[in-house]
């Protein structure tokens, strides 16, 4: 039975300004799904909207079977843990751990059963008598995890918790948070800015922009078969390279796109996912092809003449910017340095190719892909142009704003 299930959700605010627009997707028991977006993407309002904290323009909550949409926050059995999440000053951390269940007036038995196991799980027993200004960063954060941990919820929404802590302690909160998951088998919903941190914890990835769902699926498939341009950009790191408004053009007996002068070769595996290529080499349809950073390189068998603008070493492997005039790219390189004068090559087999105007793939999945049991896997994005059509739909006109004052 899936533990979370939202139908359509929205929020819109008074004044027109659009937060989240018709969010669909279900979550499993002991689930791990991370929400990944920039500022003003969603992710924190949507988190908002599942503990209640916030009152829903339309559409469902369903946790655990149960229509919670118009439920009180505090009836809904959801634990959530924002970043910095304040500890009470005046108490221990027995004390704060112990909190949401003296509240709900449980009994001491209970409240001493689980402080401990929580405490347990999470390294607290020596220190569960300090107050917090005892505490390092960690301290704080895992005592905050604690608190949720004893009550038990149905579900845990965690906004960001770790972010603004140092590189050290978040890669060691994380490792404690896919521990506790795993060993509590509990439903996790994470939001983050950070993309890494939602491909290294989650089993499946939320991708918003503007509080438009762009795509929901597993890490892997949101890398190899992005729903659009957005996608492509945003699960990756370094991101990937675009090149605009590019041809597509017949080259032989193959294809190939085309821009500023420089020819990429499609190769056969493209070619056959490419859906109707005939309207593009035809009909003029311009294409944006992705090229990532790793698929690309330097030295024998390039194409694309260069200037090297910037070298450096991403988690062990060397990446270096190259000048090509009207195109530029990061390709994988070792023993570059800047000024060097470069061939630039491609892996054209792992391409990516986007319609210019919608930003939607053109590429059909292969064999590659990895069906989930999920159905919002298989939904199509909307195009730039229809989310800019809704968001100005709903801006309040100036005759409006005069009405409600």
């Amino acid at each position: 039975m899936a533990n979370l299930k939202l139908n359509s959700v929205s929020k819109i605010y008074p004044s027109g300004a659009l937060a989240l627009y018709k969010a669909d997707f279900s979550l499993s028991d002991s689930e791990f799904i991370a929400v990944v977006g920039g500022e003003k993407s969603g992710k924190s309002t949507l988190l908002r909207l599942i503990a209640g904290l916030e009152e829903v323009t339309g559409g469902e909550i369903i946790v655990g079977g149960k229509d919670v949409t118009k439920v009180d926050s505090k009836e809904r059995d959801i634990a959530m843990i924002f970043q910095g999440n304040t500890l009470y000053p005046s108490l221990n951390v027995l004390e704060n751990m112990a909190y949401g269940l003296r509240i709900r007036k449980a009994s001491q038995a209970v409240v001493e059963q689980r402080v401990k196991a929580a405490a347990d799980m999470l390294g607290l027993t020596d220190i569960l008598f300090r107050k917090p200004k005892m505490l390092t960063a960690s301290q704080k954060q895992l005592v905050a995890f604690g608190r949720a941990i004893v009550r038990e919820p149905k579900l845990y929404l965690l906004d960001d918790p770790i972010s603004g802590l140092s590189p050290e302690t978040r890669a060691e909160l994380r490792s404690v948070l896919i521990n506790l998951q795993m060993r509590m088998k509990g439903t996790f919903v994470y939001a983050t800015k950070n993309v890494n941190e939602a491909i290294t914890m989650a089993t499946r990835i939320v991708v918003l922009r503007d509080g438009f769902v762009q795509q929901i699926d597993t890490p892997a498939n949101l890398y190899d078969y992005p729903a659009n341009a957005f996608v492509a950009f945003t699960i990756g790191s370094p991101t990937i390279n675009f090149v605009n408004n590019a041809a597509v053009v017949k080259d032989g007996e193959g294809y190939a796109v085309e821009a500023d002068g420089v020819r990429f070769a499609l190769p056969a595996n493209i070619v056959e996912r490419f859906k109707n290529i005939a309207d593009y080499v035809e009909g003029g349809k311009k294409v944006i092809l992705g090229l990532r950073p790793e698929d690309a390189f330097v030295g024998e068998g390039g194409i694309i003449s260069a200037k090297v603008t910037a070298a450096q070493e991403i988690c062990g492997t060397g990446y270096a910017d190259c000048d090509a005039g009207k195109l530029s790219f990061v390709v994988k390189a070792d023993g570059v340095k800047k000024d060097d004068s470069v061939l630039v090559g491609f892996d054209l087999t792992h391409a990516y190719l986007f319609d210019a105007d919608t930003r939607l793939t053109v590429l059909e999945r292969d064999g590659g892909y990895v069906k989930t049991e999920y159905p919002e896997a298989d939904v199509i994005p909307l195009t730039y142009a229809e989310e800019e059509e809704i968001k100005n739909k709903l801006k309040l006109k100036p005759e409006d704003k005069k009405k409600k004052r």
